[in-house]
């Protein structure tokens, strides 16, 4: 099993969703999170003056998925959340050793 997680701009959450439950995701959490990556944020002017901010909003999402489903997964997310933007987000993949369901005590696959 693997976790994605993809930080991707707010207004394409809809998108990746709608994508992602498609090919069979049937789950996933999101978390409103503030970031920057290379470009360091933005610039912006408020009344005349200039400022930089640092932290641009995105949203991060986090879905536990069997080794099979990892491929179609990120290319659902790749496709769906691309603007070609500086900005667009980043994917990661770690490994999920266990996984466990509170309510029924399923473990690993069933779980999920």
């Amino acid at each position: 099993m693997k976790k994605i997680e993809a930080i991707i701009k707010p207004f394409k959450l809809d998108e990746v969703k709608d994508a992602l439950s498609e090919i069979g995701v049937q789950g996933m959490t999101v978390t409103e999170v503030k970031g920057f990556g290379r470009t360091g944020g933005k610039k912006e002017v408020y009344r005349g003056s200039a400022y930089v901010v640092d932290f641009v909003p995105k949203v991060r999402l986090e879905i536990v998925v069997p080794d099979e489903l990892v491929h179609d997964v990120l290319e659902a997310i790749e496709k769906s959340a691309k603007t070609g933007r500086i900005g667009d987000g980043k994917i990661f993949v770690s490994p999920i050793e266990e996984v466990v369901r509170i309510r029924t005590g399923e473990r690993g696959k069933d779980a999920i």
